[in-house]
C-alpha cells in the first residue's frame, strides 16, 4: 500500500507540473502575440486596446460603453480615457442617449476598420499555419475544456 500511495503522490506532482508548464507556455505564447500585434499594428498607428475597441464598436454599432467594457473584460472607467483619445483621432462618436452613451464608428473609423481589420485577422491566424486543420480543432476543443472547467472552480468559488 505504501508503494501504491507513493506512486500516487508522484503522479499528482507530476499532472501539476505539467499543468504548470501549459500555464506558463500558455502565458508565454500570449505575451509573445500581445507584442507582435503592438508591433505590426504601429503601421496604422494603433494600439491593440485600440484595435479591441474598433473591432467591437465597429462589429456591434450602438454598443454602449458599459457593454464595450463588458466585451473586453475591463471596467466602464479603464475604457473612457482610451474611447475619448479614439474619439480625438476622429475614429469613434459617442452619441448620449439620457444617461447612456452609445458609441459608433466615424467615417473614419469605419475605413480604418474595413482596412485593418481583415489584415490583423490573417495576421493572427498565420500563427497557427504550423498546425493542420485536424490539430486546429484539437487544439480548440482542449482550450474550450480548460476554459469550462476554469469557469465551473470561479462558479464554485463565489
Amino acid at each position: 500500500m505504501g508503494k501504491e500511495r507513493k506512486n500516487e503522490e508522484q503522479y499528482k506532482r507530476q499532472d501539476e507540473r505539467l499543468g504548470l508548464l501549459i500555464w506558463f507556455r500558455l502565458s508565454r505564447i500570449y505575451n509573445q502575440s500581445l507584442r507582435a500585434s503592438n508591433q505590426y499594428l504601429k503601421a496604422w498607428d494603433l494600439t491593440v486596446a485600440q484595435f479591441d475597441c474598433l473591432v467591437q464598436i465597429g462589429s456591434h454599432e450602438g454598443l454602449t460603453q458599459q457593454e464595450l467594457a463588458d466585451k473586453l473584460f475591463v471596467t466602464k472607467g479603464n475604457i473612457t480615457q482610451l474611447l475619448s483619445k479614439m474619439e480625438q483621432l476622429g475614429w469613434i462618436t459617442r452619441q448620449q442617449t439620457w444617461k447612456t452613451k452609445h458609441l459608433y464608428l466615424s467615417e473614419q473609423g469605419r475605413k480604418l476598420f474595413d482596412e485593418v481589420v481583415p489584415k490583423q485577422e490573417h495576421y493572427q491566424a498565420s500563427h497557427f499555419d504550423t498546425l493542420n486543420l485536424e490539430e486546429k480543432k484539437q487544439l480548440i476543443a482542449l482550450l474550450r475544456k480548460v476554459e469550462s472547467a476554469s469557469l465551473e472552480q470561479e462558479k464554485d468559488k463565489s
